[in-house]
């Protein structure tokens, strides 16, 4: 049985519903589609979406307006992540993850380290402890996790490395820390599909930046290593609009 997944950071789920979100749900006829910065809780989710053929988990921040993961779901589930377990996060709503017969999925939106870097040392926090998670369920069955990472790993992932080296997102800290995750059994997907240049999935709004695709690649399919051989395909879907950030997509082979 194969499975598609799409991830998307929607910039305000509300916002994005007014736009395309519903037709590009539709037509995507993703089994799993997680969503990332969407700014609502669960009683702003516009109708429309809570009518659709899925099951909707939310996960909000306590802020209002801020941060926020969503996750819509048609397939038997075991039930969902207790995102507790990484307590001292909670409050943004960063994690929201689903437990299913052969695999976990988690749903992560991981914080930006602030312009002038004000949140590094948070970011850097957040990333050892989504790790040492990660980990501790990889010890019961595979794992996928998909999200916007805020953090563009080689400079092949970003239009303009030398211009942005020890910006928000292209640290020297946050890069190692990615290379350190991969390197401990974890896959990007995408990456064992496509090495080439030029594929990003996120774009500032400023200076024409997506027609002149000066982008930057942040959001990322990853699975355990004993899930590798399983995917089937893995790509960015830079054609869809309504967000600064396109959606990325993953088929499984379960």
């Amino acid at each position: 049985m194969s499975i598609s997944l799409v991830s998307w950071n929607v910039n305000g789920i509300r916002a994005a519903a007014k736009s395309s979100l519903l037709e590009f749900i539709t037509e995507s006829n993703a089994d799993i589609i997680a969503f990332q910065e969407i700014k609502a809780g669960e009683s702003d989710i516009p109708a429309k979406i809570k009518e659709l053929d899925y099951r909707i988990i939310v996960n909000p921040a306590r802020k209002k307006g801020y941060s926020g993961t969503a996750v819509l779901n048609r397939l038997p589930s075991l039930g969902i992540i207790d995102s507790t377990e990484i307590p001292e996060f909670n409050g943004e709503g960063r994690v929201c993850g689903i437990e299913f017969e052969n695999f976990w999925f988690l749903n992560v939106y991981f914080p930006n380290s602030g312009r002038d870097l004000n949140r590094l040392d948070f970011k850097l926090q957040f990333d050892r402890a989504l790790h040492k998670f990660c980990n501790s369920l990889r010890e019961v069955k595979p794992v996928v996790i998909c999200g916007d990472f805020n953090v563009a790993h080689m400079e092949v992932d970003i239009a303009r490395p030398a211009d942005n080296i020890n910006n928000a997102g292209f640290t020297v800290q946050e890069r190692e820390w990615m290379t350190e995750f991969l390197n401990d059994g974890y896959v990007d997907t995408f990456r064992m599909f496509n090495s080439e240049p030029g594929n990003y999935t996120w774009w500032t709004y400023r200076f024409n930046a997506r027609s002149r695709n000066i982008g930057w690649r942040i959001d990322y399919f990853v699975v355990s290593d004993d899930l590798r051989n399983r995917v089937i395909s893995s790509e960015i879907l830079a054609n869809i609009r309504g967000s600064d950030h396109c959606p990325v997509k993953m088929v499984l082979d379960l």
